[in-house]
């Protein structure tokens, strides 16, 4: 077994196993259409869960007994002629979150990646939401050094707000030192060479003031590109006087 996850299928009446059935993959539907509540034709059907499952990718469900509560949706993937997996989705239902679930389902993730001798699994999400970054650069000990703008378009979803779908790249380098010190809670700070702040009022503007969020994302969007420019990467998320900040350092082999 790999460091930090000496069980990662199953822990407070909540278990962690591979989808494989049709009925399953629907499940998965239906959960994501109960999370991001987008229209019908942004939302993933089941045959790409099926094609998922039957291709190298992944399809994992958090269960409650036999309720699916949660699931992470992974594709096959290659660049430079080194394969990895591109966690497409993951996503809990309200009654569920700050559980846990989604620790599960990614270090449950990891270990199965592992097992088939796959060392990096990316993903992206949006640089707004502080505690999605909390969690995956300070947690589970990914970085990013890759800032894609309106990624996905304009789409349905409320949780989206109207915004652009500006993304950060997580790679999260599965059997390094920094990943197993951080799975193990055992993270050591570094110094940063650039901070980038979020404001912890965004989520009140969120609510009302499209306009102001916009702002702030193009301030977010414009330090990350010239800090990647230089070679950074994105390394945590601290707090500060007025929210949190990223620190960015100079990228090499965490």
């Amino acid at each position: 077994m790999t460091s930090g996850a000496a069980n990662p299928g199953s822990s407070d009446g909540i278990s962690v196993r591979k989808c494989v059935s049709l009925d399953e993959f629907q499940a998965c539907v239906d959960l994501q259409r109960e999370i991001w509540q987008e229209a019908d034709l942004e939302v993933e059907p089941s045959t790409t869960f099926v094609v998922a499952a039957q291709t190298g990718g992944q399809v994992i469900g958090a269960y409650a007994g036999k309720m699916l509560v949660g699931y992470t949706l992974a594709l096959a993937a290659l660049r430079n002629g080194g394969a990895y997996l591109h966690s497409h989705m993951t996503g809990v239902i309200a009654g569920y979150r700050d559980r846990g679930v989604g620790r599960m389902l990614k270090l449950f993730q990891r270990e199965e990646a592992l097992s088939r001798d796959i060392r990096l699994i990316e993903w992206t999400f949006d640089p707004l939401e502080i505690r999605n970054a909390h969690f995956n650069l300070n947690r589970l000990g990914a970085v990013a050094r890759r800032y894609l703008p309106n990624l996905y378009g304009i789409t349905t979803s409320p949780l989206h707000r109207g915004l652009a779908t500006d993304r950060l790249v997580v790679e999260w380098y599965l059997d390094s030192p920094r990943v197993m010190a951080a799975i193990d809670g055992e993270l050591p700070s570094q110094p940063s060479a650039l901070s980038i702040e979020v404001p912890s009022t965004l989520e009140v503007w969120k609510s009302g003031d499209l306009a102001r969020v916009q702002s702030v994302q193009a301030a977010v969007r414009e330090r990350f590109t010239e800090g990647f420019a230089k070679g950074y990467a994105a390394v945590a998320v601290a707090k500060t006087a007025n929210g949190s900040a990223y620190q960015l350092a100079p990228w090499s082999d965490f």
